[in-house]
């Protein structure tokens, strides 16, 4: 037996004839940057995610960045976010000269704890970066009625929730920009990197289209000071595939995590959460316990991939413990020592579950 983290081969296999002929075509047709599939990836994912606006990118983070870049965040702003995640989401704060405020975290969706995050607002906070962990959605209407009321930007990291829902609204579409990415692991990957920022706004979506593309709003002209962050063709090609089998795949993601919560229910691990506000679609599947060390190498003695996502706090990084050191985020400490994480795929059968359920047993 030798199970994955995700089994990118699997799915490629699945879709290996449309993918190759579309690529062929795209490659015949040399129209690599910012081409038709691009343009129409742009309107499909728009149309899924229920936005007027649809952006594509270079990359997840790149996506984050240009968002607070459009978004007029700057030196001296606070942006509120979790430490509890991974360090692009604070990266882009850093990126753009402004402070990162780390709020601490549930200690069952894994995500920010709202109630703390009233509680660090100040006069400096100019936005907030809710991260849809793993793929369960924030509670987006508590937050947007919060930030409406203080005034303050929302950018959506929905890096692992492409897919995920509050009454059938798309995480993405709550806030002033959503921020996604495509590297190839997530349940909506690419073969390289790939991203995507989403908005109502016109005016920020055109302003995002010159800030990806060097500044320019007419060839060789440039208006502001910009980037190179252009969704690459041939991805775009493989996003327009895939996306047609996004409710799918996370459906599938769904029900190997409703299976690993079954089989351990009644052990002392404390399996993934729902918080019934909004639709997970397990981009991970992670779960706590004290002996993760030793459950983790019952798994691997048996080739079962399994990983720690995430196994340092971002103030807890090199990068950012001197600013943080006094920081007190003890919830984010303690599930950063015990979590760890399953294969979850849309491809995992329902027998080789059973076989990763029955080690993790074992070794309890």
């Amino acid at each position: 037996m030798n199970i994955p983290m995700v089994d990118l081969k699997g799915q490629y296999l699945a879709l290996k004839d449309e993918i190759d002929t579309a690529l062929i075509d795209g490659l015949s047709a040399t129209q690599f940057i910012l081409g038709p599939n691009v343009q129409a990836f742009e309107k499909e994912a728009a149309e899924y995610l229920g936005v007027e606006h649809a952006v594509g990118v270079a990359s997840g983070t790149d996506a984050l960045h240009l968002a607070l870049v459009a978004a007029g965040i700057g030196a001296g702003d606070e942006v509120i976010t979790t430490p509890f995640t991974f360090i692009a989401t604070a990266e882009a704060i850093s990126y753009v000269g402004a402070i990162p405020v780390f709020v601490d975290i549930d200690p069952y969706t894994f995500n920010f704890d709202l109630n703390l995050l009233e509680q660090a607002i100040s006069a400096k906070t100019r936005a907030v970066i809710p991260v849809h962990l793993f793929g369960q959605p924030v509670d987006m209407n508590a937050l947007k009625t919060l930030c409406d009321d203080k005034g303050l930007i929302i950018v959506e990291d929905c890096a692992q929730s492409f897919g995920a829902h509050i009454d059938n609204k798309q995480t993405g579409s709550f806030g002033d920009f959503g921020a996604f990415s495509f590297f190839p692991s997530k349940n909506l990957g690419c073969f390289g990197d790939g991203g995507l920022i989403t908005s109502n706004d016109e005016k920020g979506a055109n302003e995002l289209r010159v800030l990806r593309n060097h500044g320019s709003r007419e060839r060789y002209h440039h208006n502001v000071i910009g980037y190179n962050s252009r969704l690459d063709e041939l991805q775009a090609i493989i996003l327009r595939i895939k996306l047609k089998h996004i409710d799918e795949y996370n459906q599938n993601r769904r029900r190997v995590a409703l299976r690993y919560s079954n089989a351990l229910a009644d052990t002392s691990i404390q399996t993934a959460y729902e918080d019934g506000i909004g639709v997970h679609i397990y981009h991970q599947y992670t779960l706590l316990h004290d002996e993760r060390d030793s459950i983790m190498k019952a798994l691997q003695d048996n080739n079962v991939a399994c990983a720690v996502y995430y196994p340092i706090p971002l103030h807890k990084q090199d990068v950012y413990l001197e600013t943080y050191r006094d920081s007190q985020l003890p919830v984010s400490e303690s599930v950063a020592s015990k979590c760890f994480s399953l294969p979850v795929y849309p491809e995992l059968e329902d027998d080789k579950v059973d076989a990763i359920t029955d080690i993790i047993k074992g070794a309890l």
